[in-house]
């Protein structure tokens, strides 16, 4: 711990902005921008006992390169990215931030539906290119297969939080809803006014549209395959906002080259960042694809943060894993040993009671169920340290004081605590922070500023 104070790391992002407020009065604050652990300074590698992080992939041997973590918080709610069954037998708990884009995802879903069912994006297309119809023969020729949305049937894979939001959302177009979901009870279905259905070929079989919004394990990789799509009616619609390996896309493409179904929209996709040139849907018809981006608005990006960030307070100033909201691996915590009992572990025990406090303008977040100027420095990395924390009953004065600005130095920084990067790969830059990278040395000579967009 830098000073005495918990480090915490954010592990493939440059933007500390919203996280400051919420940790500043008790922990130390760095961002790494890595791509890979390969790229995490040894500073955050020995001393960071919490770290936050979207897409960089954590696999036992990466989890093995940490010396004091204890807690990871994805920012989002997938986490197929993080060894959790290592990372619990590690006592490292790794939480998520479940719902702070369930209308983001649900909207999105609904365009999609929308987007299929009356072939917006095709109809936008035909005029760009200079089609001009005439009369209705001419604008039925270019919009063949735009369908009536109300008695169609939506077919729910996963009624979750999501799920449910586009059970809502879809009733009010004349949707008749099914869902699939094993682990509820049809008392949800019936709540919501809604079918549950016994089986998922049952679900295929009636639906004329399935979306999907489950989870991904390795029981249903390529759920949509082959054999599931023959079972779905001719002419049906799929969308998938679920995860990209839900979907077998060599199958998904022939279905629609052969005309077995009439659309598709996917968000995800088996391989991310999704390349066209290098997809077995490259030539597919009637196809949408997005760029993993359902779950994002001003919003919702700023609520993952806070939840994310107030996550990681929950751990440093309680016990692990039993203070935690949204741990997704304590069913894999060892049954004994120094972390087992309702005691759980302290990362600081002196934090136990500090609560979470907001600073002017800034809500209490909560967590819901997605510069080198040409100078020249080599060395250690460089610190300032905040005053020492202090004591609890006290702990509110310390998010008073503003958020520290970013200065312009020649290291990456944010707040108290500067971490160089440790390999010379260019980051994706954020809007918030147009940083550059820095080379592998930790040197920056005068005019070596370039920036990756």
């Amino acid at each position: 711990m830098a000073g005495g104070r918990p480090l915490v790391a954010l592990l493939d992002g440059r933007d500390c902005s919203v996280e400051m407020p919420i940790l500043k009065d008790m922990a130390t604050v760095a961002f790494c921008d890595a791509q890979s652990t390969q790229e995490i300074h040894e500073k955050v590698l020995n001393e960071a006992v919490g770290a936050l992080l979207s897409r960089i992939t954590l696999t036992r041997e990466d989890l093995e390169k940490f010396r004091a973590l204890k807690i990871i918080v994805c920012v989002g709610s997938g986490y197929d990215n993080v060894d959790i069954k290592s990372a619990a037998e590690m006592g490292i708990a790794v939480c998520n931030v479940p719902s702070a884009t369930v209308d983001e995802v649900a909207d999105t879903t609904m365009c999609h539906i929308l987007n299929l069912y009356r072939r917006v994006t095709w109809l936008h297309e035909a005029v760009k290119e200079g089609r001009r119809p005439q009369n209705a023969e001419n604008v039925r020729d270019i919009a063949t297969g735009a369908s009536r949305i109300r008695g169609e049937t939506l077919g729910i894979i996963g009624l979750g939080c999501t799920g449910t939001a586009v059970a809502q959302r879809a009733k009010a177009f004349g949707f008749n809803i099914l869902y699939y979901d094993p682990f509820l009870s049809d008392a949800m279905g019936k709540a919501l006014g809604i079918q549950d259905v016994p089986t998922l070929q049952e679900l295929l079989y009636q639906s004329d549209c399935v979306s999907i919004h489950c989870n991904y394990s390795e029981h249903n990789n390529h759920l949509i395959n082959d054999f599931t799509i023959k079972q779905m009616r001719q002419g049906a619609v799929l969308i998938n906002m679920g995860h990209g390996s839900l979907v077998d896309e060599h199958a998904l493409a022939a279905a629609l080259k052969d005309g077995r179904l009439r659309g598709a929209a996917l968000d995800v996709q088996e391989n991310e960042p999704f390349s066209y040139e290098n997809s077995p849907l490259r030539d597919a018809p009637n196809l949408i694809v997005t760029p993993h981006a359902a779950w994002y608005s001003e919003k919702s990006w700023v609520e993952l943060r806070e939840g994310a960030a107030a996550e990681i307070r929950r751990g440093i100033s309680g016990r692990i894993p039993d203070s935690l909201r949204n741990c997704v691996n304590k069913e894999h915590f060892p049954a004994s040993g120094p972390l087992s009992g309702p005691a759980g572990m302290h990362i600081a025990p002196w934090l136990e009671t500090a609560p979470i406090h907001s600073g002017p303008g800034l809500p209490v977040p909560s967590a819901h169920h997605h510069e080198t100027n040409g100078n020249t420095y080599s060395g250690p990395p460089r610190y300032h340290h905040p005053p020492a924390l202090p004591p609890p009953n006290i702990a509110a004065a310390a998010n008073d004081s503003p958020v520290p600005e970013v200065p312009r130095g020649n290291m990456a920084q944010i707040g108290p605590m500067v971490i160089p990067r440790a390999a010379s790969s260019s980051p994706i830059v954020s809007r918030q922070s147009p940083v550059p990278a820095l080379p592998q040395s930790g040197k920056v000579e005068a005019g070596d500023n370039a920036m990756k967009e």
